[in-house]
């Protein structure tokens, strides 16, 4: 099982294997041909609250963090990633932030992993 995280806006890769969106809002001019997703899991991402409590401010990510981490121990969604993991050789969790680094996508792959 291979995990990864990347931006949708980068290129797609052979690389990418399953390719997973897993924001709640379709990312902006990305057309749905172009993107080239294999599943929009919105249910996974953070709650609109959540999301815009942290405002993509990095002196909130750590506490953002956690309140994500304890919304995915409730969220149904965690086993249907789990299971699209076990079901591919491959998986791209993909997101549409800016910040590389402090971005719910990096949340999740740490819990997941």
């Amino acid at each position: 099982m291979s995990l990864q995280i990347k931006r949708i806006y980068e290129a797609t890769s052979s690389e990418d294997g399953y390719r997973v969106l897993v924001d709640r809002l379709w990312p902006r001019g990305v057309s749905k041909d172009k993107a080239k997703i294999d599943l929009w899991l919105k249910e996974i991402a953070p709650s609109s609250e959540l999301r815009t409590w942290f405002g993509h401010k990095p002196e909130r990510f750590h506490e953002f963090a956690r309140r994500y981490e304890a919304e995915l121990d409730n969220n149904p969604a965690v086993k249907q990633m789990r299971e699209i993991i076990k079901d591919h050789h491959k998986v791209t969790l993909l997101y549409a932030a800016r910040d590389t680094e402090n971005n719910h996508a990096s949340v999740l792959y740490n819990y997941l992993t």
